[in-house]
């Protein structure tokens, strides 16, 4: 169906207009965006107040949606990137019937409530990406482009045939994710993204001529998209709406620049930079309703604007109910389609990966590489690519397209030299629904990666991100290049599961882990080759940690992780010919091993002998599982990585000096100790 076709039809034309009823209910979308900060004495109001003629054009006249069934696939999205304004989203889910209350918005910001500072993801609210952090919205609003795109040219416009609208301010356009993020879906030619720059001139330092003096139209243009100065026409329904609907049918991604005015109709505060945050209180808001003609009571909502809306919530009924039968006839089809949708791997995936024999040298940037062609062999819906590293970090598809304009549904993704776009548009990808985003590039990198990184694991986005040339092991590349802080602190993400895999059969069960999860996956690979272990199992690696060697009345156990595990097992057999029994445990994932039993936790690392935990990296955090942890606390060096990791202590002898070390200490105290039980460690 042709795009301005779909939006002229009786489902997407809007409600019959009434003049004054929609200025009353635009003035009491800014008399909610006003009491809900008030009553929390924290928020944002001025943006939303100014924002209220916009968001009701597009709930009341040009988004197609159903409250009812939040997360029907075939919905327009809407990206608050502006997420200090996330009162106007709350107060849309209200009015449109999305299950809100007006306890909810009174609640605002409060503890437990469903309406925080700013947009966690929550489609039963509308609210389709978690955001604040300035830009990041913006990027996964092209990450939902690149797959309505790719679903609409697999399945047709009768399974995918939707729109993403974006409101986007001053602050994320002057971030740098948005020019990397902008200049992708220009290059893609991503035709149904539809962005509103709130051009209101102001931030909290002031007005923005302080510090900003670009041409975002002709910024924008030269990227390739479609753009349009609306001018002084933020109050203007009628052009608004035209605007929107031009922009739908445009052939490229579209701009909206919008000329709005913070808090207006205020008398007070209209254009005031104080008008970014909480700035309205009980004198100014009486003001400002006055000026609109609303009550000064609180939380004003009277029944027929509450109709209204109501009425245009239930708007996209049939059209979801349309969608749910062709869905269900291609099903009929296709029996095998809601798992393909649903992005999941079936069992016995990985057959055909392997087999490598103990002692083979595989860098695990290459086992993934096979674990990632094998897993999309059997997921069709996965998206695979690096920033300009696709080679490098093993995320090249054999035998695939790059996804281009003529591409639409290729699954080989050149992001560009772009890793702060490619997490965020993962993340969009992931939130969309359909498709499963992997992503690469090398570990030191992913401090480019993080604000995208750590908004996936707030939000819960099932996306895989493969990090190679994880350590020092790097070389001559030089410190640079050589991540030594960077694992310790994606540990330190909460709800991100870090894997970094000892070999190639552990590699496949880092894979096994990621495919099965249902948030953000790290997996952190080597540059160099590395020995497949005796002993190493891919099932252990879903448990986060296991045994791999455990020789009779061993005196310390060796716990590492990735290439370390192998110096482990050679410092194993240095001490082994000393006359110490040295068990060695791969700990791949600190949290997958958290997520044990503590009896299984117990039986890998028992607290009853001295543990040593060996990685190349800063042993920040390993005083959770072991008693001691050989590290580097320093930056690396340029020089062949072999060369790096012995000088830095990552060699057999230091590891058994370190160990001996542990234990003359453990034996010296339990000579002094009182005849008493071992204390044990208590791990969280």
């Amino acid at each position: 169906m042709n795009p301005a076709d779909r939006r002229g039809d009786p489902a997407g034309a809007g409600l019959p207009g009434d003049p004054g009823l929609e200025r009353r209910a635009v003035n009491v979308i800014r008399g909610l965006a006003m009491d809900a900060p008030h009553a929390a004495r924290s928020g944002h109001q001025g943006t939303a107040m100014a924002l209220a003629p916009l968001a009701h054009v597009l709930w009341s006249r040009v988004m197609t949606y159903d409250p009812t069934a939040p997360e029907w696939p075939d919905r327009d999205r809407f990206v608050l990137s502006a997420g200090h304004a996330s009162i106007l989203l709350y107060t849309m889910a209200y009015l449109c019937g999305y299950g809100l209350t007006l306890d909810d918005l009174r609640a605002f910001r409060q503890w437990g409530s469903r309406t925080p500072g700013h947009p966690e993801a929550e489609a039963a609210i509308g609210a389709e990406v978690t955001t604040g952090p300035l830009g990041q919205g913006f990027a996964n609003a092209v990450g939902m482009g690149i797959a309505e795109r790719w679903l609409r040219t697999r399945y047709g416009a009768e399974l995918c045939d939707h729109y993403t609208f974006v409101v986007c301010s001053d602050g994320d356009l002057a971030e740098g994710v948005s020019h990397e993020a902008a200049s992708l879906a220009g290059h893609l030619g991503l035709s149904r993204l539809v962005y509103v720059y709130d051009d209101n001139r102001v931030s909290i330092d002031g007005c923005t001529d302080l510090w900003l003096s670009d041409d975002p139209a002709g910024r924008f243009a030269s990227y390739g998209w479609h753009t349009e100065t609306l001018g002084e026409a933020a109050d203007d329904l009628d052009s608004l709406e035209a605007a929107l609907r031009r922009a739908v049918a445009a052939e490229a991604p579209s701009l909206l620049i919008l000329r709005s005015h913070i808090a207006h109709p205020s008398p007070d505060l209209t254009d005031s930079p104080a008008a970014h945050g909480y700035a309205l209180k009980d004198a100014e808001i009486a003001r400002a309703k006055a000026a609109m003609g609303l009550p000064a009571e609180s939380f004003w909502v009277p029944d027929d604007v509450l109709a209204y809306y109501r009425e245009a919530g239930r708007r996209g009924a049939s059209r979801r109910q349309d969608w749910e039968r062709r869905w269900a006839e291609a099903v009929r089809r296709a029996p095998d389609l809601p798992r393909a949708w649903a992005a999941r791997a079936p069992d016995g995936w990985d057959a055909g990966v392997g087999p490598w024999q103990a002692g083979d040298p595989v860098a695990t940037r290459a086992a993934s590489g096979a674990c990632l062609n094998a897993a999309a062999s059997a997921v069709g819906h996965m998206l695979a690519g690096g920033a300009d590293l696709t080679g490098n970090t093993g995320t090249r598809l054999a035998g695939e397209a790059p996804l281009s304009r003529a591409a639409g549904d290729a699954r080989q993704v050149f992001y560009g030299v772009r890793e702060h776009a490619m997490g965020s548009v993962m993340v969009g990808v992931a939130h969309h629904g359909g498709l499963l985003p992997v992503g690469g590039t090398f570990l030191v990198f992913s401090d480019y990666m993080r604000p995208a990184v750590r908004l996936a694991a707030l939000s819960g986005a099932r996306a895989v991100f493969c990090w190679s040339h994880d350590s020092l092991g790097v070389g001559e590349d030089g410190p640079t290049h050589q991540p030594v802080e960077h694992l310790a602190s994606l540990r330190a993400i909460p709800d991100l599961t870090v894997i970094r895999p000892a070999d190639a059969p552990e590699t496949v069960g880092a894979w096994r882990a990621a495919l099965a999860g249902d948030g953000p996956t790290a997996l952190i690979l080597t540059r160099q080759a590395t020995p497949v272990l005796t002993g190493s199992d891919p099932d252990g690696v879903l448990r986060g940690g296991y045994v791999l060697s455990e020789p009779a009345g061993a005196e310390i156990t060796l716990v590492g992780s990735g290439s370390e595990v192998a110096l482990c097992v050679a410092a194993a057999e240095l001490l082994r010919a000393e006359g110490i029994a040295a068990a060695v445990t791969s700990m791949p994932s600190w949290e997958l091993f958290a997520a044990q039993s503590a009896a299984y936790r117990e039986s890998a690392v028992p607290a009853a002998r001295p543990s040593l935990a060996v990685e190349a990296g800063v042993s920040q955090g390993w005083e959770r599982w072991v008693d001691r942890a050989l590290g580097v606390e320093r930056f690396g060096a340029s020089a062949p990585g072999a060369v790096v990791m012995a000088e830095l202590g990552m060699n057999p002898r230091r590891v058994v000096s370190a160990a001996k070390e542990l234990l003359n200490g453990a034996r010296r105290a339990a000579r002094t100790a009182p005849a008493e039980a071992p204390e044990r460690r208590e791990h969280p």
